[in-house]
């Protein structure tokens, strides 16, 4: 699933859009996860885009009267394209502008959304109970430590929750514990204050390293530009083992190992993340 470096970069990519009006919205196919709303081309027409921000994983774009909210689910890229660009098998959604530009949700899955968040999105049911952005001034290590007092699932897991803080997923919460020198499996109510503090800094320049790479690209993840990623190629855990063994770690030496947590692949360096 693209996660927030992924997302911000497909959102970077659409900004050629600003201030361009809606000529013509098609819905090919509104089974989405939820389904897109069949009011959308008249909710839309003629209307101008003003701003494209991010909550989350979630792309808003804001119009004269109400946000557009879009989601890239488990496989999904928003492209943006010529309107001479024909649809392709899983192209479910077009949004076509005044100058030629169509932004194109391809979506093979169907995980992806695309819903109308109205005059106040931050209120929607999707938005209004999610954690701090993992980039601002509000995610602190006293806000962590404070929040995980009371938590004893794994520290993993624990900072994948978006009520506690967005946009950290599976390949950055591994990388992130790495380079914090955390233990994964380590009861997150038995961090002290200092690793907090650490996991913090370690998360921020995280995601600010995969943001400066263009996110990862690891299967369907294309910026709405079609270019690739590049972060994966910096990784030092992720996807560097499995049931067969592990690649050497980039900083001792050690083999890199997997263990699942929660349904998902985790990947950590038992010599630089020692459990105590």
């Amino acid at each position: 699933m693209p996660e927030l470096p992924e997302v911000e970069t497909t959102r970077l990519g659409l900004i050629p859009l600003l201030n361009q009006s809606v000529a013509q919205v098609t819905i090919r196919n509104g089974s989405l996860r939820w389904p897109i709303p069949s009011d959308l081309p008249n909710i839309l027409a003629g209307q101008t885009l003003k701003a494209l921000t991010r909550r989350a994983k979630y792309i808003l774009a804001h119009f004269d009267h109400g946000a557009l909210l879009l989601h890239l689910g488990m496989s999904g890229r928003i492209c943006l394209l010529s309107q001479n660009e024909p649809p392709q098998k899983h192209d479910h959604f077009d949004i076509r502008f005044a100058n030629g530009q169509v932004l194109r949700l391809r979506d093979p899955r169907r995980f992806g959304a695309v819903l109308w968040a109205g005059s106040q999105p931050e209120q929607h049911v999707l938005l209004k109970s999610l954690g701090p952005e993992p980039l601002s001034d509000a995610f602190t290590g006293q806000y962590l430590h404070t929040q995980l007092r009371t938590r004893s699932a794994a520290i993993k897991t624990t900072i994948m929750d978006s009520h506690l803080v967005v946009g950290v997923g599976n390949i950055y919460a591994s990388e992130s514990l790495f380079r914090a020198r955390i233990q994964p499996e380590i009861s997150a109510k038995n961090l002290t204050l200092a690793q907090c503090e650490r996991l913090v800094t370690e998360i921020k320049s995280t995601l600010q390293d995969a943001l400066a790479a263009g996110g990862s690209s690891l299967r369907d993840f294309f910026g709405a530009d079609g270019n690739p990623g590049y972060f994966q190629q910096q990784y030092f855990v992720y996807g560097r083992a499995n049931d067969k063994g592990g690649e050497p770690c980039r900083v001792c030496g050690a083999a890199i190992k997997m263990i699942r947590q929660g349904q998902r692949s985790t990947f950590y360096c038992a010599n630089c993340q020692p459990l105590s």
